[in-house]
């Protein structure tokens, strides 16, 4: 068995006082959130998951507080015993930010939970079902050598999976998890197994590829669980004896594998997966130190081992920004030299425009990781840091303990597969924006260096020749929208957090008015950058349900731009006053005077620090801003240009 995944060595080794650590928490009255994250950080077998998972329950049926940590409610189907499993779960979220409750319902029960109105999963109403089920679950049959009979057994199974999503998805509306199927070790034709029609092994390919495809249109999550089997390996996966004693669907030991691939999914899920890829560049880009080696004395050549390993490093970053994953540098050295490598030597991969924000100094890097997320507008828990050096990964995590760091082993030739192992940048769903956003914040950056030289912000946002543009959710956007609201958390006003098939809901219900927004300027298209979902309160006020925006156009008066266009659209709907709510957290303070700026009245002020706001939408008139405003979608197309 492979160790790296097995052991989980992207991660740190648990310290000798895990438990004396954890028992000093337990005791704690204190919001413990931080500490329990930080503790699950660690590389746990499974007593060790069990026990720190007794610690959060225990607060959880207390009703103690565990911010930071984020509520996420997971019902897991299973026809496989799963109660040595849900323990790891829930500390296994934590480790991701999340603040896991696990619904289990009885064993085996799976049509029954899931087409059942009242069940216990269904009543529950869960954020998400996973639906952990494997092979000896579906109405398999052979057919050998008949492509026909073996069409219609995979369509069969697709049929059962869709009717168990349906049932989910009408009774309790939440977002259903389906993995794909390890298929077993044993086979009848050897290697022919593969291509024949109607072998198990057959029938197990063409039902992933159909549940792949479908998962991809539907809104809902694919866990590639074939894929995790066969990178561990099946005969490792599959432990016939633990399946005929308990009904276990894979070794016991691989629990805590498993488990940390399912909070991958719900924490991207909740928007909690990496944004930025931080780079340090001696002996992690490139091999050698560049200020003492000099540039010829580096190893990054391909043909040459440690080179090879570098370079691989590099293309792993070139692929992730190429999927929208920003890139930067932190590196103790002096600026000039460190992009010497960038700028001359032939081999780099990597250059200098592919890297959004560049320190390279004598700071620690913790002080460099701070700043790089400053720069950027993102939380700092959006930072991967890749080092080669320990001394440097242990700073980072006691000083910035929600930065991920990935363990690196000492041979460079598994730095790229141990990143990618760790599973940082985990999505659940993908959008055309998503290719264009590492882009964005290098754009960011012209626009920072036009600002010096404009003067006066009236001038220098005229300068940008911006256009907004204005529609109500429709298809194409909704998995950006989706995105948006559950990743964004410093410019949004409530921070709800809803799934795909809900923003549907909101899409296609007449009643409620949304709104996503769009920014061109002279540097290029800045994507959708704001989303705004209103519910009528009473017939005479609509709610702002959620409002949230991009970090990256702060500063340029969009927000007030998009209360004019709700305010155009309340008018037209007879709506008088818009209602809006201020719920604080830990990232959001940078709103908190939002509603104030923008004219509306407090009305409601809790001791939570909860603030509601109320405009009459009758002689209201938000600021305006050197932009071109298009509205499109609505019912009556508007397009004017606002100086």
């Amino acid at each position: 068995m492979n160790s790296l995944y097995s052991d989980l060595q992207w991660l740190p080794r648990a310290p000798a006082d895990f438990s004396a650590r954890l028992k000093a928490l337990n005791d704690s009255a204190a919001p413990l959130g931080r500490e329990l994250q930080s503790l699950a950080q660690f590389g746990l077998d499974l007593n060790q998951l069990t026990k720190l998972a007794k610690v959060i329950t225990r607060r959880q049926s207390e009703n103690k507080s565990l911010d930071p940590l984020v509520p996420f409610r997971l019902a897991v189907l299973s026809n496989a015993t799963i109660d040595l499993l849900v323990p790891a779960l829930v500390a296994s979220a934590a480790r991701r930010g999340i603040a896991l409750e696990v619904i289990q319902p009885s064993y085996d029960q799976v049509a029954q939970e899931a087409l059942t109105p009242d069940s216990k999963i269904n009543s529950s109403k869960p954020d998400a079902v996973l639906l952990a089920i494997d092979y000896h679950a579906l109405p398999l049959k052979l057919s050998l050598g008949d492509p026909d009979a073996s069409s219609a057994t995979v369509q069969g199974v697709m049929g059962y999976l869709q009717a168990l999503r349906d049932g989910i998805k009408t009774n309790s509306n939440a977002v259903c998890i389906f993995q794909t199927f390890a298929p077993p070790v044993e086979t009848l034709f050897g290697s022919l197994d593969r291509a024949l029609p109607g072998t198990l092994r057959s029938l197990i390919d063409g039902i992933n590829r159909e549940l792949a495809a479908y998962v991809l249109g539907s809104g809902d999550v694919l866990f590639d669980l074939a894929g995790l089997a066969e990178t561990v390996g099946l005969a490792d996966w599959h432990d016939t004896q633990l399946w005929n004693m308990g009904k276990f669907s894979f070794s016991d030991s691989l629990i805590p594998l498993y488990s940390d691939h399912v909070a991958r999914k719900v924490a991207a899920i909740r928007g909690k997966s990496g944004k930025v890829l931080v780079l340090d560049l001696d002996n992690t880009v490139w091999g050698g130190v560049i200020g003492d080696d000099g540039l010829e004395g580096i190893k990054i050549a391909q043909g040459d081992a440690r080179g090879e390993a570098h370079l691989a490093v590099q293309r792993m970053a070139l692929d992730l920004r190429q999927r929208g994953i920003v890139l930067a540098v932190s590196s103790k050295n002096t600026d000039e030299v460190a992009r010497q490598p960038f700028l001359k030597h032939p081999e780099m991969l990597l250059k200098l425009d592919h890297i959004a924000v560049f320190q390279a100094n004598w700071n620690d890097k913790a002080t460099n990781l701070q700043a790089i997320a400053d720069e950027l507008s993102l939380g700092i828990d959006s930072l991967v840091f890749l080092d080669d050096n320990p001394a440097e990964r242990g700073l980072v995590r006691k000083l910035l303990p929600q930065v991920s760091v990935p363990e690196l082993p000492e041979d460079p030739a598994y730095y790229a597969r141990t990143l990618a192992a760790g599973g940082y940048f985990e999505a659940v769903a993908f959008a055309s924006e998503d290719l264009k956003r590492a882009g964005f914040y290098q754009d960011n950056a012209k626009r920072a260096d036009l600002q010096k030289q404009v003067g006066g912000v009236d001038a220098y946002l005229a300068s940008l020749d911006m256009t907004i543009t204005f529609q109500p959710f429709d298809d194409a956007g909704r998995a950006r929208i989706v995105q948006l609201i559950n990743k964004s958390n410093q410019y949004n006003l409530t921070t709800r957090r809803y799934t795909d098939p809900e923003v549907a809901d909101a899409e296609n219900d007449l009643a409620v008015f949304t709104l996503q927004v769009r920014l061109d300027d002279i540097f290029g298209n800045n994507g959708m950058i704001s989303v705004v979902i209103c519910r009528p309160w009473d017939s005479e006020t609509w709610e702002i349900d959620t409002w949230l925006m991009s970090c990256r156009v702060l500063g340029r008066k969009v927000e007030h731009m998009v209360l004019r266009e709700v305010l155009k659209h309340a008018r037209a709907a007879g709506v008088r006053s818009l209602y809006g709510t201020y719920r604080p957290t830990d990232r959001n303070k940078l709103v908190v005077e939002h509603y104030a700026k923008l004219g509306f009245t407090k009305v409601v002020e809790e001791e939570s620090g909860l603030t509601r706001w109320e405009l009459t939408v009758e002689g209201a008139e938000p600021e305006s801003a050197p932009m071109k405003v298009v509205s499109q979608g609505f019912a009556a197309v508007h397009e004017e240009s606002l100086t």
